[in-house]
This record gives C-alpha cells, structure tokens and sequence, in this order.
C-alpha cells in the first residue's frame, strides 16, 4: 500500500510540474510586439521633435499623433497579417476534408505509412490508422497535425491579434507623452520613464521566456535607448540646419 502511495504522489508531483507554457497564443507576440513598439517609436519621435528644437505644444503633439497612428497601424497590420494566416490554414483544412471523404483508405494509408515511418511496427500502425480514421473530425485533426503541423481547433484570432496590438502599442507609446501630461516642461522625464518602461517590458517578458529578466530588460533599454540617442542626434543636425 505504501509503494502505491508513493506511486500516486509522484504521479500527481510529475503531473502539476509537468506544465508548459502556451506557445502558440494568438496574444502574446502582438502585445509584446505592440508595447516595445509603442514605447521605442513614440520616443524616438518625441525625442527627434524635441531633438528639433520644438515647443512644449509641438513635442507632445507629435507624441499623442505618434500613438494614435502607430495603435491603428498595428491593429490593422495584425488583423490582416492574422487574418490572411487563418484563410490560408483554413483553404488546406479543406483541402484535407475533400481528400478525406473522397479517398478514406488512401489516407488512412498514408497516416499509417508515417507511424510506419517515426518507428511503429507495420501491423500496429494499420491498427492505429484505422482506428483514429474511424471519426472524420478526428481523423481531420490528426492530418492536420501531422501534415501541416497545426491544430484545427487552436487557430490563431485575427480580432485577438489586432485588439492585443492596438492596446498594448497604446499602452507603450502613452508612457513616453506621461510626464508632459503631469508637468513636465523637459524631455528628460520623459526619456528615463520611457527607459524604465522598456527595461520593465523586457524583464516581464523573461517570466514567459528562457531568458532571465536582467538580460532581457538591459537589452530592451540598449535598443530603445540607441533608437532614441540617434532620432534626437538627427532632429538636432536637422533643425538646425532648418532653422
């Protein structure tokens, strides 16, 4: 009795340990995407107009047209990049039906021949074949798994997509135009909150990554710093030689 406790408790242990992470959400690359775009494109531009020798009025101007624009451009983006993904996968799904109903036995052959294939004994693979083609619907998932290597039923959303965009890319490029909006009468609040952000977006990032949260933070900052370094360095070279 106490060996099949022991059994069942490291079952139970294997089973709340064994967990992975969903990689194929239709959320997850839009937001993050969105946010470190946000936040590193709205500084640069805030940064090149200020860099310009601009107004108060003009540098936030620029930050709420940036934010504005960027949010509906990437919503739209995504929506249809998703979008045309999800036609496409769909347009094979059917293809995969016909080729279901019209020829049952070839493709159960075929699902067997690549068990067959990966290492299963001939006589079990024409079993196991016969027995998952038995359902249509089933024997649809499994060819799209194994063919296309996709999952009928966890398509990504194209209105997910482009929701998770637009707020998040929102969400970043508001962080930048923040201090102005409390106060601020310079661009370096503005420049140490939006660093701040990134290196906050890079380290929240690494809970759902290999990578571990320093790393990730530190590299988000170099990027948005280097981006915002060189706009503010061009808006300089060129607002002088405007003015």
């Amino acid at each position: 009795m106490a060996i099949i406790d022991t059994e069942a408790a490291l079952h139970v242990a294997h089973r709340d340990n064994h967990t992975h992470r969903d990689v194929n959400g239709g959320w997850l690359r839009p937001a993050v995407f969105g946010a470190m775009d946000g936040l590193v494109s709205n500084l640069a531009l805030m940064t090149g107009v200020a860099g310009g020798v601009a107004g108060h009025q003009t540098v936030v101007l620029s930050g709420f047209a940036g934010l504005a624009a960027g949010a509906f451009s990437m919503a739209a983006g995504e929506y249809t990049s998703v979008a045309s993904q999800r036609e496409l996968v769909e347009a094979e799904l059917d293809v995969e039906r016909r080729e279901l109903r019209k020829h049952p036995k070839d493709e159960e052959a075929e699902l067997a021949a690549l068990y067959q294939a990966r290492g299963v004994e001939v006589e079990l693979a024409r079993e196991v074949a016969k027995q998952l083609s038995r359902d249509p619907e089933q024997a649809l998932e499994i060819h799209a798994r194994e063919e296309l290597g996709i999952d009928p039923g966890d398509l990504p959303s194209p209105v997910v997509a482009a929701v998770s965009s637009f707020g998040a890319f929102a969400l970043g490029a508001l962080l930048p135009v923040l201090p102005y909006l409390l106060g601020a009468t310079s661009l370096w609040p503005t420049v140490l909150l939006a660093l701040a952000g990134l290196f906050a977006c890079g380290a929240i990032v690494a809970k759902v990554t290999a990578r571990t949260w320093w790393f990730s933070g530190l590299r988000q900052l170099a990027l948005g710093g280097a981006a915002a370094g060189v706009t503010y360095a061009l808006g300089s070279l060129f607002g002088t030689a405007v003015g």
